[in-house]
């Protein structure tokens, strides 16, 4: 085992730096990296982690953090939870998911006292915590075939082809408006109940 190195000595300081961060004695505020961000969001529970602390306010304690996510993976309410489900999780975080995410600054873990903070840092991930399910179209792809559509729409309007011939004036740019809007409507609520540390249970 290596001794540390002792003042005034000479020697230089071997201590390791965290991966991703600056030394925070130097006051550096750098951001997080892309690939600290999607590796700290790629694992559901520590986006629960994030969830649950950026709905109490950043800050919370081991235990009820273990029982909430715990009710969220056997979807049921908090009391309800076993002993068994909050300790296979408690352990989980506690060994492995809280000492990464404070490692790469995203939190601060105590883990004599079992406290959790969020950290500056942890703004940097604002833009990527709007979660896709692996099953959905993303709205990119989405919007192209609205264009499409909207543009096939318009054409065949102004061509007269029937029945797009038959609306009044004006009638197929109120469609294609009223398509937009009520899109633009859809995505903004999808996108409050699909993003980490909104309301209610995490998006999955």
């Amino acid at each position: 085992m290596s001794s540390a190195a002792t003042p005034g000595a000479g020697s230089t300081d071997a201590t390791p730096r965290r991966t991703g961060i600056d030394d925070e004695s130097e006051g550096d505020t750098e951001p997080l990296s892309q690939d600290i961000a999607f590796e700290m969001l790629s694992c559901e529970r520590r986006r629960d982690v994030l969830h649950y602390l950026r709905q109490n306010g950043g800050t919370t304690e081991l235990r009820p953090l273990s029982r909430q996510i715990a009710a969220w993976e056997n979807d049921k309410p908090v009391e309800a939870v076993t002993y068994k489900e909050r300790a296979r999780v408690h352990t989980a975080l506690r060994q492995g998911h809280l000492p990464k995410m404070d490692s790469c600054g995203v939190v601060e873990y105590d883990a004599d006292r079992g406290t959790i903070a969020l950290t500056e840092r942890a703004s940097d991930l604002e833009v990527y915590l709007d979660v896709v399910p692996h099953d959905d179209i993303s709205w990119s792809a989405y919007y192209a075939g609205l264009g499409g559509l909207s543009i096939a729409f318009a054409t065949l309007t102004l061509v007269g082809a029937f029945p797009f011939g038959l609306l009044p004036a004006g009638g197929g740019t109120l469609v294609v408006g009223l398509l937009l809007l009520g899109s633009a409507i859809g995505h903004r609520l999808y996108e409050r109940r699909m993003r980490v540390g909104s309301d209610g249970q995490p998006p999955r």
